[in-house]
């Protein structure tokens, strides 16, 4: 199925393979919806209303290292494949990945990311969500069946993921282009974080900034290629150079992994921890902000 290699696919295709019943273990979708808290949204109580039909859900906040002091890093290898194997999915699995999020995506590229990160790329996220798939009129439904658990091997991509002392060498050799994908009031330090902590906005020297809502069209749905290029060209990126992504918490940065690999590079590097992190162990002189800055 020459769909399994496609990083999107269409609201009508994911239709088309429901009312097909391909549903099963060569097929898999999953809401991988998750919100901030100030969103008082609770992604699992709206899954158990509805979702789209066969779909299971997805939760970055229970896939994850639990004993991080961060929110949602990446679990273990182990971790992940229990976890993903208990959802049905196996090696052989093409898996489809959506949210439900207003922007069309938010978390779904996390997800679609974090199966590339484990060595499985038959994995493709849900143009436009769930969002345009209610807009389309396709079906959705409240009924879960729980699949049958089967065996998934991961194989952990490790330079794919950057920690805090690669992105404090990355400013003394600015060897890497960096790109934030936060909103630009809460790069520059105008706007506050969401989250109900003391982490101040404001970004680490050498970032570029990209919000991530850059990436899709009014609609929710990602933009075409020609597009895509352009915005990395007019932000000053160079896509043959290597390229990491930021954002509050490892969560949106990886649309840039999906937009670049949309144009033909696929290894976009992702900084788990991200600013939530950054702000908590930099020191001030690290935090650049047009509003109050770090106290020492």
């Amino acid at each position: 199925m020459a769909a399994q290699t496609r990083s999107l696919v269409s609201g009508q295709w994911l239709a088309d393979a429901i009312r097909n019943k391909l549903i099963g273990p060569k097929l898999r979708i999953l809401d991988a919806s998750w919100y901030l808290p100030k969103a008082k949204r609770n992604p699992r109580e709206e899954f158990a209303q509805k979702h789209i039909p066969g779909s299971s859900f997805f939760d970055i906040d229970e896939c994850c290292d639990k004993s991080s002091a961060f929110d949602h890093m990446l679990p273990t290898s182990s971790h992940f494949s229990q976890y993903v194997g208990d959802l049905g999915i196996g090696n052989d699995t093409h898996v489809v990945v959506y949210d439900t999020s207003d922007f069309g995506a938010f978390s779904a590229p996390r997800v679609w990311w974090m199966f590339r990160l484990f060595g499985h790329n038959l994995v493709s996220l849900l143009d436009g969500g769930f969002k345009n798939w209610q807009v389309d009129g396709f079906p959705v439904t409240s009924e879960y069946l729980k699949p049958e658990r089967r065996e998934f091997e991961a194989t952990l991509n490790q330079s794919w993921v950057k920690n805090y002392e690669d992105v404090l060498e990355n400013i003394r050799t600015k060897q890497v282009q960096v790109v934030d994908v936060r909103s630009s009031g809460r790069f520059k330090g105008t706007e506050p974080e969401p989250r109900e902590t003391d982490v101040l906005p404001g970004h680490f020297p050498g970032a570029i900034n990209i919000p991530f809502t850059s990436f899709m069209d009014a609609s929710g749905k990602e933009k075409e290629a020609q597009s895509l290029a352009k915005i990395f060209k007019e932000a000053g990126v160079d896509l043959e150079r290597p390229l990491w992504a930021s954002c509050g918490s490892g969560v949106t940065a990886c649309h840039i992994a999906l937009a670049a690999h949309l144009l033909g590079h696929p290894g976009v590097c992702v900084y788990d921890g991200s600013w939530h992190e950054w702000f908590q162990k930099a020191s001030p002189e690290h935090i650049i902000s047009e509003g109050e800055g770090k106290k020492v």
